[in-house]
């Protein structure tokens, strides 16, 4: 991979007023590469140079709108293995799952090209024809975490493109690379100044989100920074978009064919080696069914190939950074000194990167720290329950309310208990399914407002009534 990378504002590459940061590889604990380290001046920039874009891009056409989005799908296409191996090394996780993320990536910016932005008759009448019309909010400051560097800028910036709004990224220290190359690729297709960004910790994110310059923050990561973006926005009153932690419960009923059902339940509870906001993190199995269950998960966690990304056959990569691992390795422990069983994993794999093995934790409950915070890595506790009722209000019993599942060969009576889950995304056997076309947001402390679809669109606009007096 290349390794000169620099700030972009206003089209141009910047070096960082001050200096470098390193930027480790989490299999290796070695540096990837140096990343430049923007100045809270350089944010004002950015914003200044994306505030003078607006002026312009906000009057752009559909059609230059959804071109320049294919123009940008086509760059990350050709590109898309530079992306990838990026990802890998900053990241951690397979390359094979990286090659997935830069193909969601693509697909989620041709569906941004498809969308449109309705105008809505109110009234049309001999009096007054009423019509709502949606127009841009400004210069958007995107704040990205590191578990879905990529993706999840894409997320960010193309709805707010489409829109006809102006951006600044700061993307996370520990995951900046593809940012950068991204931000380079998307200046290729776009005036100077309608996509800038900005690296670095210090004051960077504080700075984006108090500057009366941007008009709307979207933001992902944990409930804490969400909290005091929220707070700081107030000034100015910020539009918002906080997609935040999540503790997902899934419940499995009595009827569930575990044969069929146990792989989807290991994949969408360690996809990304759990480091997923909408991963499966506590699993409720009835009595009659649970140490069945137990085995069959512990028995694809046994198989999983634990190494290096770059690696060949390997399915499951480190943990992003020392915390997590920390974190991680710290909720294991509690739950086994308060009597949980370790049925496998709960250790170190190796003694350089942060590699842990993929962990079933049976015999615990609520109320152990595994089970009411959000782990956030590849650990699973598996819940016993007796009565359908109880696993439900144990799910809904956490602040947290980003998704749920329920898993069953019952769908109509699936049907009914998921309706009862308090989450912004209840699945049907599946879970973490996120899709361009579907709204997904977080309900509690989980999160505010939605991303994706039509009424993730709308999130980058404002509305004006256009009341024509026909008298």
């Amino acid at each position: 991979m290349k390794t000169d990378f620099s700030l972009i504002i206003n089209g141009q590459a910047v070096a960082g007023e001050r200096g470098t940061f390193a930027v480790l590889n989490p299999a290796t604990e070695e540096a990837v590469a140096q990343c430049p380290f923007a100045s809270p001046d350089q944010v004002d920039q950015a914003v200044k140079a994306a505030g003078a874009a607006f002026q312009s891009w906000q009057y752009s056409s559909r059609e230059t709108r959804v071109a320049a989005l294919n123009a940008i799908a086509d760059r990350f296409e050709a590109h898309a293995a530079e992306l990838a191996e990026i990802i890998t090394l900053e990241q951690g996780k397979p390359l094979a799952l990286a090659q997935f993320e830069v193909g969601g990536a693509i697909a989620w910016t041709r569906h941004a090209a498809t969308l449109d932005i309705p105008v809505e008759v109110i009234e049309d009448s001999e009096v007054r024809r009423a019509e709502l019309h949606r127009k841009p909010l400004g210069v958007v400051g995107s704040i990205t975490p590191w578990n879905w560097p990529l993706l999840i800028a894409v997320w960010h910036l193309m709805p707010a493109i489409r829109t006809g709004n102006t951006v600044v990224v700061k993307p996370s220290s520990m995951t900046p690379f593809n940012t950068l190359r991204m931000v380079e690729l998307m200046n290729e297709c776009l005036p100077a100044g309608v996509v800038n960004v900005v690296t670095g910790e210090g004051g960077i994110g504080s700075s984006m989100v108090k500057h009366e310059g941007i008009r709307k923050i979207v933001f992902t990561g944990s409930t804490p920074t969400g909290q005091t973006i929220m707070r700081n926005a107030a000034d100015n009153l910020k539009r918002l978009t906080l997609e935040l932690g999540g503790n997902d419960a899934g419940i499995v009923l009595p009827d569930a064919d575990l044969d069929a059902l146990a792989p989807k339940i290991f994949q969408t509870a360690f996809f990304n080696m759990g480091q997923t906001c909408a991963a499966l993190k506590r699993l409720y199995v009835h009595e009659s069914q649970y140490d069945a269950l137990v085995e069959k998960l512990a028995d694809i966690a046994r198989a999983q190939k634990v190494g290096p990304g770059m690696d060949e056959g390997v399915t499951f990569g480190p943990v992003q950074n020392r915390d997590q691992f920390e974190l991680v390795s710290a909720l294991v422990e509690d739950a086994r000194s308060k009597g949980a069983r370790i049925v496998t994993g709960g250790e170190r794999v190796g003694d350089k990167g942060y590699f842990y093995a993929p962990t079933i934790v049976a015999d615990i409950t609520d109320g152990t720290r595994l089970v009411d915070e959000e782990q956030f890595g590849p650990v699973l506790p598996v819940i016993r329950y007796s009565d359908v009722d109880d696993a439900l209000r144990r799910a809904n019993d956490n602040p947290n309310g980003l998704g749920g599942s329920v898993w069953s060969s019952d769908i109509d009576k699936a049907r009914a208990v998921a309706s009862r889950l308090e989450c912004g995304t209840a699945w049907i056997n599946n879970h973490a399914e996120v899709l361009p076309h579907c709204p997904f947001g977080g309900s509690k402390m989980s999160g505010l407002g939605v991303e994706f679809g039509q009424d993730g669109l709308l999130e980058y606009t404002q509305s004006q009534l256009l009341n024509i007096s026909k008298g």
